[in-house]
């Protein structure tokens, strides 16, 4: 085998973590996080929510299973994070659903990746200093940490202009002709593998994993995606019967732009939030939200619904949360992460809206809060 070049991930706090180039030869910059899945691989690498994010897997052996066009998340099938870190990269795809290996497509779709990192001294390190900029390369560790040390924080960044679509579209592929037909048979209690459609929603979309929007398709939505910055007016002239305020990655409040788009459409139609959805539906309503030291990312995540009193493990993928202090009478806290006692999700009856800070689409992840579709459902049948 041919030797590959030595390379380090290097933090802007000045530590370095050795390694190998892997995928494509680049130099990447991007702020270092970390995730706790042990499966999923490629929904993290194609997820929006990961834009500008050097990420680092927890799990050691990381493409066993190869890449296929089915599991992309991005709409458009393209790889999202900045960069790449993995302990063990597999010789080896073992899948029949395999289209090719993951460090082909990663040479080939120009990510940046580094193998052979002590992943879990670079976990302990980010848990006790933060979540911080870092670069992948080949070059000098000096050089590296001073574009770490160069580039933008995520604090204040706007990054749905880079993710969000040019133009609408319409959304129709369904969840039941992507997985298994166990799994199809069983989404939402429901025998029939599509529902008929009932409900037209208008999706506004911050960086939409594809997941999410087949869930929607599959509840029984005619879906209309438009960009972030389709105005109210315009959401409105639409005609739908709900709204969808997507994931994304970023500053929630550094979408300003987003948040009074949101903020007129309160009280209009139902309205469903996931994530950066959540956040800026939470901005909307006069709270404030805040960074967290490292982020909440993995498939095996705690959260209580405070409702019900029953507790799920989530899909989460997020670096900032929600004020729940700060929300005051506008609304009030559903859900939280039992990890930290953070808010998880919020409700504001009289504005006609509900959000979640976690992912219940599953993909990849458990399917505990598949339910938080059929509440978008009964609440457009309540409208």
């Amino acid at each position: 085998m041919t030797a590959r070049p030595r390379a380090h991930l290097a933090l802007a706090d000045g530590t370095a973590f050795p390694g190998f180039s892997w995928g494509a030869e680049a130099t990447s910059v991007g702020e270092a996080v970390f995730t706790t899945g042990m499966t999923g691989y490629q929904e993290v690498l194609t997820d929006p929510s990961y834009t500008g994010q050097l990420v680092v897997m927890t799990a050691p052996q990381i493409g066993n299973t190869g890449v296929n066009s089915a599991d992309h998340e991005h709409v458009g099938g393209r790889p999202q994070v900045a960069g790449f870190v993995v302990r063990d990269p597999s010789p080896v795809t073992s899948s029949h659903r395999a289209e090719e290996s993951l460090g082909e497509w990663l040479a080939r779709s120009g990510v940046a990746a580094i193998g052979g990192v002590d992943t879990r001294a670079v976990v302990r390190h980010l848990r006790e200093t933060g979540a911080q900029n870092a670069c992948i390369g080949t070059g000098s560790v000096a050089e590296l940490v001073d574009r770490a040390r160069a580039a933008p924080s995520m604090e204040g960044l706007d990054l749905v202009e880079r993710v969000t679509p040019a133009a609408p579209y319409e959304f129709t592929e369904s969840r039941a002709e992507w997985s298994t037909a166990f799994d199809a048979q069983r989404l939402f209690h429901d025998p029939a593998r599509q529902r008929p459609t009932r409900w037209h929603v208008v999706a506004l979309d911050f960086g939409a994993k594809r997941n999410i929007l087949r869930c929607l398709v599959d509840l029984g939505c005619r879906l209309t995606v438009v960009p972030a910055r389709t105005s109210a007016a315009d959401v409105l002239a639409l005609r739908p019967d709900g709204i969808f305020l997507s994931n994304g990655p970023g500053d929630p409040a550094a979408v300003g732009h987003a948040i009074a788009t949101i903020r007129e459409l309160l009280g209009q139609r139902p309205m469903f939030g996931i994530c950066l959805g959540h956040q800026l539906l939470a901005l909307a309503l006069g709270a404030r939200t805040y960074k967290l030291k490292f982020g909440h990312r993995g498939l095996n995540q705690p959260v209580k619904d405070l409702t019900t009193g029953r507790v799920e493990i989530t899909s989460q993928n997020h670096g900032f949360v929600v004020d729940v202090g700060s929300l005051g009478a506008a609304a009030r806290s559903t859900h939280l992460h039992l990890n930290d006692g953070t808010s998880e999700g919020l409700e504001a009856p009289e504005a006609r809206c509900f959000s979640v800070q976690y992912h219940p689409e599953a993909a990849a992840g458990p399917h505990d809060a598949l339910y938080l579709f059929e509440r978008f459902g009964a609440a457009m049948d309540h409208a």
